[in-house]
């Protein structure tokens, strides 16, 4: 008849599958809560002119919808980006009246009273410049003048460079 094992090494055996198993399981749990533990928001572009658009994202709020409110824009309501609703997206129109300066960008997960993100949304005093791209918009007519009188005498030169070398051949 075979002698039964010592009972130390099997409370141990007994104690490290114990261990293993409660391991196991919070490491199961942790991705889950970890996940929605801490949302994190994007406005995007950072800064925009009155009447233009901005995307809104926000990520790890456990939740199918989020509210987002701003004195930029008002209040936009975001939605699933993906069906495991792990990122919230929308957008918004910023107010053709929107004085210019930081507006706060406040998102609430679930709705009023959930989980919040704030973030800061820069207003421009106006619209971007089109057309040249405001290259020329400070620039006197004087300035103009001289420019253009610089570069035409640099063509000249170089015109004159190279017939001197082609008639030295």
């Amino acid at each position: 008849m075979p002698a039964k094992p010592p009972a130390a090494p099997r409370a141990a055996a007994r104690r490290l599958v114990t261990v293993a198993a409660a391991t196991l399981i919070a490491a199961a749990a942790a991705p889950a809560t970890l996940a929605y533990a801490f949302p994190s928001a994007t406005v995007s572009p950072t800064a925009v002119a009155p009447g233009g658009r901005v995307a809104l994202n926000v990520t790890g709020c456990g939740t199918q919808v989020a509210r987002v409110t701003s004195t930029a824009f008002g209040e936009a309501r975001l939605t699933p980006g993906n069906q495991t609703a792990a990122s919230l997206i929308g957008s918004a129109t910023v107010f053709n009246n929107a004085s210019s300066g930081a507006h706060r960008v406040v998102f609430e997960c679930g709705g009023p009273g959930g989980e919040r993100v704030t973030l800061s949304l820069q207003v421009s005093s106006g619209a971007a410049r089109g057309g040249t791209g405001g290259s020329i918009g400070s620039m006197s007519p004087g300035q103009i003048a001289v420019g253009g009188a610089l570069t035409a005498g640099a063509l000249g030169a170089g015109v004159w460079v190279m017939r001197r070398r082609a008639a030295a051949s």
